[in-house]
Parts: C-alpha cells; structure tokens; sequence
C-alpha cells in the first residue's frame, strides 16, 4: 500500500475495485464503513457481484468481467475531455502524459458501455466523484491481479491516481490488499524469482556482490529463476524432476487443476513444508512438519508495509521446527553452514543488506511496527509513500489498450465463471476447515447464480449441480443469490472435493506469470 490502513479514513472518496473487502478483509472494510458513517467519505464499489459493500456505497458500477483497462480507461476520459484532471502534478511529477490522453480518447461512455455493460451516465457519475476529492484513495485485490492482463490493470490504476494527483498525501494512494498475512513481508524478503531482499535485481552485479559477501559465496546466478506457473508445466514435460513446497497448497489452489496433478505426479521426488498435513503433502516422498506463527519468534511485514514483531506463544508439538531452522538444517547437509542463533540474529543480517529495512531493529519495533523504507535508526519510517517524488523521479503513465480475457463464451460454454473466497474460510482451508464452527457456517462448496439464469437453464436453489469448462468439472449445490449477475457465476475455491480449480485456466500474464483465475467459461447442468 502507498498509504497507511489507518490512512483510509481521511479520504474524501474511497474507490474500491476488485476487492470483496467484507468477506476477504474484514477488519480493513470497518475502516471503509466508519469513513463513509462517520465522515462523510464518498463510496465507490466497482464489482461484477453484488458484495455487501455496494450496501454503503454511493456509486456501484457492475462491469462484465475481464473488463477493467476499459472502464478506468473510460474514467481517465471523462475526466480529461472534462478538465477535471490534477495539471499542476501531472506537469511537475509525471512524464508520458500525452501518450496516456491519446489511448483514452477513443474510450468514450458509449464505447465503454459496450464492453463493461457499465451505463454510460453512471461511468460519467463516478469520474466526477473521483475527479472531486482532495483525496482519494483506491483499494483493490486479486479481483484486478488474477487475469491474463493483470499487469495492465494495476498500472491503469497508477494512471488515475496520478491523472487526479491522488499520490503522496494522507488519505489518497494505490492500496493493494494482500491476500494472506506476510505476503508483504515474503516479497520484501526476495520471496520472488527475480530479486533478492528489498527487491534488489539478481541482475545487478551491485547488489549480487553484496550478497555474495554477506553469504561468503561467489558466483551467485545473474539470471532470473522461474515462477510456480511455469515451473509445475515443466514438472508436466520432465523438464524439472523435484520439487520443494512450502507453506502452499498448489493440488487445491492452482488452476487447471487437472493439468497440475499430472505435474506433481510426474515429479521424481516432492517435498512439502507445512503445518498440516494437506492434499499436496498426500503426493509428497517427505513431509516437513513446521511451526505456526503462534509458535515461533520473528516478525511480519504486513499490506501496509509495517514490520511488526510476532512472538512465540506457545511451544509447537512433536518434531515440528521453525520453517528458518528447517531451510538452515536442509543448506546443512548440502555443504553450506547456514548458522543462525535465533530470528533476532536474522534479522540483523535483514537489515545489513536490506536497504528499505537498514533502520529497523527488534528493539525498535518492540512495541509497534515501522513502515519501511526505513534506511537508518534515527529514520521514523515511511508510512505514506512518494510525498515528494516517486522512486525513479517521475511517475509514468502507461497507455494501455484493452485486451478481453483469454477465453470468451460460446453456444457450448455460455457463462462465465469468477472464483474467490468466502468470509468462513481461508484460502485451500488447510486451516479453517478444520474448525467445527466455520464448517458449520459454510460446510461445501456452492456455485452461486441469479435467478435469470437459474430459470433459463432450468435449475433449482439447492440442487446438485454439474459445472464443466474446457478443463474439467466439479458438483456443487446451486445457489440463486442476488450478488450474481446474469451470465456469470460464482464458486469459492476453498474445497477440495469440488474444486473451482479444476475448472480455471492457467493463461498467463505475460508479465507477473500470474493465471486467470477470475474469468474462464463454463456450462452447468443438472449432476446425475
């Protein structure tokens, strides 16, 4: 997040996009709901289902899915053509103005209207509630990152904050809600394929050679590894022979699930790092047993880029170890002496090579987080991001075409399909599932439809349902809810037995490598 989660509540207008705030992030949504109650803040939900936060809002634009390049696209061309649009940042923070007003002029209401279904007047009203705050703050989720262009639409909404100068001041900001706990904090860590810690580029000789002296090894690689989507096709081809997983769940979370199981499968030897046993560790040759965060010392950098301490509790039961003790012990035994005395000592080495971390210190965060960057002790931390400039100077925009999902209906899969989660349960249920009073709320899987579509098909509330797209197919009970929208349905991806996985596509975007899990199309029919 550019801003501070308490930060929301100073916004004038709150854009939220993407993002089933209520049921994904409950505690953040309270700081959306008191803002509109009890400040007066302007809501604007832009969602194709009806989530319960289009309750409290004051503008709710419901877009086809795969959509979003072209209806913020139609937002930044009201907002042009109508002079509402920030000059005195664009001309003094922001470069590729003029490229960005040429690409949105075509995306007129009416265009824009025939590929989101949004209604012209209503793309109008949100713009100029957007365009009118002082400050304005956009939230989103994987409801923008899960799709073949979801790159594109992260940077066409960079595009409207700075088309409104809606960066570098409290209450405004790009806000992405992290999925899971430490997301933040595991990418900070170089928990991606092409950066070390603090998203040092593997392909900078700098910063390699300052890793190389902080490990006391040479010859570190200079190019950039592979992400999970490509590494479990080349599983599939015989390309990669083992693997080693920790923390995920990828035989319920990745998609075309079909296709991954015959990956893992044809893996020579699988390792699973986990704190239950889980449907991928059932494929495992060894399973490593490992500590919850109730059980172990360290810290987390949360969505708001706040490193916080996380104390141990309570001691972890049987041979389970702390994931950091686990790595140490495996680069052990392959000849490498990783010798750590506890987190703490961790930690340090975090801060010696890290720069965005080089102030922050357990003793410093004791009692409260810091927000990073934080490069030295006497630096209070950065809760709100480019105040005075952006990283590299000037702000970019990026003029961006729109380009519909991978796959589009057709007579034998008319509908479309968007997965997510419920409020009850977390991500593949590892967890949740296993607890008696959240099975209780939402004990199975559902396919969620309106009521149109359920009578043009001839289905029934409750029934045993049949869901198959180009990849597989599941059963799961119908469910007719007003939050749907006609000629797209809607299954959370939390449960094995009917998993929405399995009928998802795997298509890539070709820059982030992230799937399209949120559009494929499929058909239903009666089970049995």
């Amino acid at each position: 997040m550019t801003n501070t989660i308490g930060d929301i509540e100073d916004a004038d207008v709150i854009l939220v996009t993407g993002s089933n705030t209520t049921e994904n992030h409950p505690v953040l949504s309270s700081y959306v709901k008191r803002a509109v109650k009890f400040k007066n803040t302007r809501l604007i939900v832009i969602d194709p289902r009806r989530i319960k936060l289009t309750e409290f809002s004051d503008i709710w634009l419901r877009p086809n899915l795969g959509t979003d390049v072209a209806w913020i696209n139609g937002l930044m061309h009201v907002i042009i053509s109508e002079n509402r649009h920030d000059r005195e940042f664009i001309e003094t923070r922001t470069t590729d103005f003029d490229a960005l007003k040429d690409m949105v002029e075509k995306f007129t209401p009416d265009y824009v209207e025939s590929i989101t279904g949004i209604p012209a007047r209503q793309l109008i009203e949100a713009a100029r509630l957007y365009a009118s705050a002082n400050a304005g703050s956009i939230l989103y989720c994987m409801g923008i990152t899960q799709h073949t262009t979801g790159t594109d639409n992260v940077k066409s909404l960079a595009n409207l904050a700075m088309l409104c100068g809606n960066l570098g001041i409290p209450g405004s900001g790009v806000n992405p809600l992290r999925g899971q706990n430490n997301v933040q904090g595991a990418c900070d860590m170089g928990g991606l394929p092409n950066v070390y810690t603090g998203y040092q580029k593997v392909t900078d000789e700098a910063a390699r050679k300052k890793m190389e002296k902080a490990w006391a090894v040479s010859n570190l690689p200079d190019q950039i590894g592979l992400t999970v989507t490509q590494m479990v096709p080349m599983a599939h081809d015989g390309d990669i022979k083992a693997m080693y997983i920790i923390g995920e769940n990828p035989l319920v979370s990745d998609p075309d699930l079909n296709h991954a199981e015959k990956s893992f499968n044809n893996l020579d030897f699988l390792v699973v790092q986990d704190i239950f046993m889980t449907e991928t560790t059932q494929l495992a040759d060894v399973v490593l047993p490992a500590a919850c965060f109730a059980e172990k010392d360290g810290t987390f950098s949360n969505t708001e880029r706040r490193v916080q301490r996380v104390r141990k509790a309570l001691e972890a039961p049987g041979s389970a170890k702390n994931d950091w003790e686990i790595t140490a012990e495996i680069a052990k035994r392959m000849g490498y002496d990783m010798i750590y005395a506890d987190s703490r000592e961790i930690f340090e080495e975090i801060a010696r090579v890290t720069p965005s971390y080089g102030g922050i210190t357990y003793d410093r965060i004791d009692s409260a987080g810091i927000h990073w960057p934080c490069p030295t002790e006497d630096h209070p931390g950065t809760p709100i991001l480019h105040t005075q400039q952006f990283t590299h100077g000037k702000g970019v925009f990026h003029a961006i075409d729109y380009i519909p999902p991978a796959e589009q209906t057709d007579d034998e899969y008319p509908l479309y399909l968007t997965t997510g989660r419920v409020l009850y349960h977390y991500h593949t249920g590892t967890m949740t599932r296993r607890t008696e009073g959240l099975n209780d709320r939402v004990p199975e899987s559902f396919v969620e439809i309106s009521a149109a579509d359920a009578d043009k098909y001839n289905l029934k509330d409750g029934e045993e349902t049949k869901i198959a797209s180009r990849r597989g197919e599941i059963i799961a009970k119908l469910k007719i809810s007003e939050k749907a929208v006609a000629g797209s349905v809607f299954i959370p991806f939390h449960f094995a037995e009917a998993a929405a996985n399995r009928l998802t596509n795997s298509a890539l975007d070709p820059v982030s490598k992230i799937p399209e899990y949120k559009v494929c199309t499929v058909k239903l029919s009666k089970a049995g």
